[in-house]
């Protein structure tokens, strides 16, 4: 009895120390900022975007983790993304607004739940954001329209007739093509002897081809064409081409893309762009200053530059050699996380092992005095009687310990404890399943277990481990979502707890043999 009372009171010592070391290691974790990102669109301007966005995850001094959702030119599903990305528990949002105006409500109510918004390249109709960060457009406009004034002076000098300049704009509902008119509209004031006409397009070749098009048809034709983006001023070129007058009209852009815009240069096919800067890893910057309390510019405007049949080779050899850089900045990026893991894993092992070797030395000590003790209270116990000696030494006596040391082994088959288990896992799953960075170490937390004790009881109740069974019960929800709703791929995707669409159905074509779209195209 002694005995065990002073073991009882070292096990509880014991068990205070290794709690102190677990937190103490826990507390020395490195906080993960995560900034949701919801492009507009897709486009290889966007993806030079999304890709220095990616490649600066673990550039700067703090540890960044990047979620990127694309709406396709959808406003509908942009807000949708918005508040799955709000729901996902994301520190900071970044995002481009399909349209200024409907999308101002979803950013009120990112802004309501007190995380900081990002516009970059587009605003919405709100003041209530955080920081702008993005090209400047009306010098972007007015930088175009200085350009073809000039081009027009100089091609004067070979017409009969005033010089024809038509801008083909974008979707005026958004911000950039608002902004770039203006100052095309700016440069083109006070231009007397050009005769210039505005036209209003949709950001899409096909619009800008239809509008060149019936200038063309109707006798018009342009010398000039400035249209707000490059893939428009592709439209642009096939309507002059097929008047056979491509040679004569002038075609001006804007984005500068080394496989866009500038290869169309030095193809010959556009005569002029607007280098329309993308500086992704300038976008995590300003998050994590954001995000860290550390100064900040509200309104961050970059600088853009004209690219011309002169500096067009140079200019293309320096952009594909910052993509070579960025691509292989990714490379990198993308060995840390492995790096990364493996060093969280030899960290814990690490901390393990020091632990375990800490609380043998404290065990061996506390067993000695206990030992020691245990010796005093033999020697006191020789002083009793003989009854009592024979009544603590008698053959029942020992059969009586050796029915307490020895338990009934436990059954194979579930038993009611199983099943209430497995019920409060199901709920704690379902109940966390949304979250993507959901870990076993907090769903073996709510369910009041250690992570090993949690894998033990799971693979012993189910067969897999608990990373497969949450695995599991993801697709099997995403699965009945695809049936039983019209939300699309990448919002079932989200509300079931996957980073991305692309590895949601990879995942979903490895469990059912077959992508997500196609079981929606039979059902």
């Amino acid at each position: 009895m002694e005995y065990t009372k002073h073991m009882s009171k070292y096990t509880y010592y014991i068990i205070l120390v290794v709690v102190a070391s677990v937190l103490a290691s826990c507390s020395e974790t490195e906080k993960v900022y995560r900034i949701g990102v919801s492009q507009c669109a897709s486009g290889q301007w966007r993806e030079k975007v999304n890709r220095e966005m990616l490649g600066a995850q673990h550039l700067y001094d703090y540890n960044a983790r990047v979620m990127i959702a694309n709406a396709n030119d959808d406003t509908d599903t942009q807000i949708r993304q918005i508040d799955s990305l709000c729901a996902a528990g994301i520190d900071l949002l970044v995002v481009a607004p399909t349209e200024s105006a409907p999308i101002a409500p979803a950013i009120a109510r990112v802004r309501a739940k007190g995380i900081p918004v990002i516009f970059f390249d587009r605003k919405a109709e709100t003041s209530d954001y955080t920081a702008f960060i993005g090209g400047d457009n009306v010098e972007a406009g007015l930088t175009v329209g200085r350009y073809a004034a000039t081009l027009a002076d100089e091609m004067a000098l070979h017409l009969s007739h005033k010089p024809r300049v038509v801008e083909v704009t974008a979707a005026m509902s958004t911000s950039p093509a608002q902004e770039r008119h203006k100052g095309f509209a700016q440069a083109m004031q006070g231009q007397t002897h050009l005769d210039y006409v505005c036209m209003e397009g949709d950001w899409t070749s096909d619009s800008a081809y239809r509008l060149v098009h019936q200038q063309i048809a109707a006798g018009q034709v342009p010398d000039i064409v400035f249209c707000h983006n490059d893939g428009m001023a592709t439209g642009a070129y096939r309507a002059a081409k097929e008047a056979k007058c491509e040679q004569q009209v002038k075609i001006l852009g804007i984005d500068g893309m080394p496989d866009e815009g500038i290869a169309y240069i030095q193809q010959g096919t556009q005569w002029a762009t607007y280098v329309y800067p993308t500086k992704g890893e300038e976008i995590v910057q300003l998050a994590l200053d954001i995000l860290t309390g550390q100064p900040y510019e509200r309104e961050n405007k970059l600088q853009g530059m004209m690219v011309t049949p002169e500096n067009a080779e140079l200019t293309a050899m320096n952009s594909h050699e910052l993509v070579r850089q960025n691509e292989h900045l990714i490379t990198i990026h993308d060995k840390l996380e492995n790096y990364f893991g493996l060093y969280n894993a030899q960290h814990k092992m690490l901390i393990g092992s020091m632990i375990a070797i800490g609380v043998l030395i404290l065990a061996v000590i506390m067993a000695w005095r206990a030992y020691v003790q245990t010796r005093k209270a033999i020697r006191q116990r020789q002083s009793m009687n003989e009854e009592q000696t024979l009544f603590y030494t008698n053959p029942s006596r020992r059969r009586l310990q050796e029915i307490f040391d020895n338990h009934a082994e436990s059954e194979t088959q579930f038993n009611s404890q199983d099943m209430l288990f497995a019920e409060q896992l199901n709920e704690a799953i379902r109940r966390n399943m949304s979250n993507p960075n959901l870990k076993m170490d907090d769903l073996g937390e709510e369910m009041g277990l250690s992570r090993v004790q949690l894998y033990r009881k799971v693979k012993a109740i189910t067969g897999q481990s608990p990373v497969e069974l949450l695995r599991q019960m993801r697709l099997q929800q995403a699965y009945m979502l695809l049936g039983s709703t019209t939300k699309t791929v990448a919002e079932i995707a989200f509300e079931v707890g996957f980073n991305t669409p692309g590895y949601f159905s990879k995942c979903f074509r490895e469990q059912y043999g077959k992508l997500p779209m196609d079981l929606r195209s039979e059902n």
